[in-house]
């Protein structure tokens, strides 16, 4: 498939759903997880594993070391939207795009213009006291202390982020698999289709407009009715621009 390809198959349609993951904000400068210079193969100071660190138990009964990692690995404050999210938001506009389905934590799609955004894992945007519900957002979380505690009831602020060992939101799941079973397009791109079960979700789609934009290869390429391997940024700004 090249960008022709893409351009006429978008052209002809107005039903089209996207699902991302990490490697749709990698060209904002935030890295993956799985790639050789991923996140989960990056050399940590700490004895434990960044599967460990990002899991609900190690949340618990190490607080102070997951705001650590947390501040310093998962938040980039000054990320910028790239290519593909503005692109997104444009065909949304266009009314051609009807939702976008995202793995990402950073709230990029939002901040250029989507307004359909379905966050399978949270946002690091949203902050919640654990005891009393109260609402906190990025900033309170990056400028509290070393554990961050509400300013009415003292409780431990946890960011609204899916953590290893919970469960997703089954309103945003079942949301998601409408919109795909629904839809006319569905485009997969910069996600190692590796997690579930989000990768689940590429079975619900029942069209032959199967697009897979990712840098390496996945485990639903055979499946894909269009494979593009390159940067999603690069291939959607020659497209929508």
């Amino acid at each position: 498939m090249d960008a022709n390809d893409l351009k006429s198959i978008l052209n002809s349609s107005d039903n089209i759903v996207f699902f991302g993951g990490a490697g749709v904000s990698t060209e904002s400068n935030i890295p993956d997880f799985r790639s050789a210079s991923g996140l989960y193969n990056e050399r940590l100071k700490s004895t434990y594993t960044p599967e460990e660190i990002l899991s609900h138990d190690f949340f618990i009964e190490h607080t102070e070391e997951f705001y650590d990692f947390y501040r310093s690995k998962m938040i980039y404050k000054h990320a910028k939207p790239n290519g593909a999210h503005i692109a997104l938001a444009k065909l949304e506009k266009a009314g051609k795009l009807k939702a976008v389905i995202t793995q990402n934590i950073d709230g990029l799609h939002q901040m250029a213009g989507s307004k359909n955004v379905l966050e399978l894992h949270g946002s690091i945007h949203r902050n919640y006291c654990m005891k009393c519900g109260q609402f906190y957002d990025l900033d309170f979380v990056i400028e509290s202390g070393k554990i961050p505690l509400c300013n009415k009831c003292k409780g431990i602020v946890k960011p609204d982020v899916v953590l290893y060992q919970e469960s997703l939101n089954a309103k945003i799941l079942e949301d998601s698999v409408n919109y795909i079973l629904n839809s006319d397009v569905f485009i997969i791109g910069g996600t190692s289709l590796s997690v579930y079960p989000s990768a689940g979700l590429v079975n619900y789609y029942k069209g032959n407009k199967l697009i897979l934009i990712n840098k390496t290869k996945t485990p639903f390429d055979n499946k894909a009715n269009y494979v593009y391997y390159g940067n999603i940024g690069e291939l959607f700004n020659k497209i929508i621009g």
